[in-house]
């Protein structure tokens, strides 16, 4: 079986490789960069759970009878106070999707008031913890919970939450 991850970022692949490979161990699974079609810094669960299933279509669509499968991180508001979302996407040959959220954690202040001037969170998050390359290893979530839940830790829930339910649809 070939899965087709749309994104080369290392967290998410690292996310699907662990995963992927205890339920379909002979998997081939592969990176490939695609474009979400939504902003850089998606807000709200609508914007950042579309750019998760344009993400699973397009992978799947670049391939071969290809699972493609999706994972995108934004921000949402919850009572004037902005929390991290993520969201995974898995899009199956035959046009079958199956959607998925992850951990919601709330932002220190000082960040969520650069991120909703307009700034990405990745970039916000390195400037405030003076740290290079966090999308690509522990994530704000890695940073604000200490370590506890990692980028990668994150995506792979999602993933196994995406997993499940297509093994249940069958």
């Amino acid at each position: 079986m070939d899965f087709i991850i749309g994104t080369t970022n290392k967290a998410k692949l690292r996310a699907c490789e662990e995963v992927l490979k205890e339920y379909y161990p002979q998997a081939e699974i592969t990176g490939r960069s695609v474009s979400s079609d939504v902003s850089d810094q998606p807000f709200g669960d609508e914007e950042t759970q579309e750019g998760a299933l344009n993400r699973a279509r397009k992978a799947s669509d670049s391939g071969e009878n290809a699972v493609g499968i999706g994972l995108e991180g934004g921000v949402r508001l919850i009572n004037d106070q902005l929390y991290i979302c993520n969201w995974g996407a898995l899009h199956l040959p035959d046009g079958t999707e199956f959607t998925a959220a992850g951990a919601q954690i709330l932002l220190p202040v000082e960040i969520a008031r650069e991120v909703q001037s307009g700034k990405e969170l990745g970039p916000v998050v390195e400037d405030y913890f003076s740290k290079k390359n966090i999308r690509h290893n522990e994530g704000a979530i890695g940073i604000l919970t200490n370590g506890a839940v990692s980028r990668t830790d994150l995506f792979a829930h999602v993933l196994q939450l995406l997993i499940g339910q297509w093994q249940y649809s069958l």
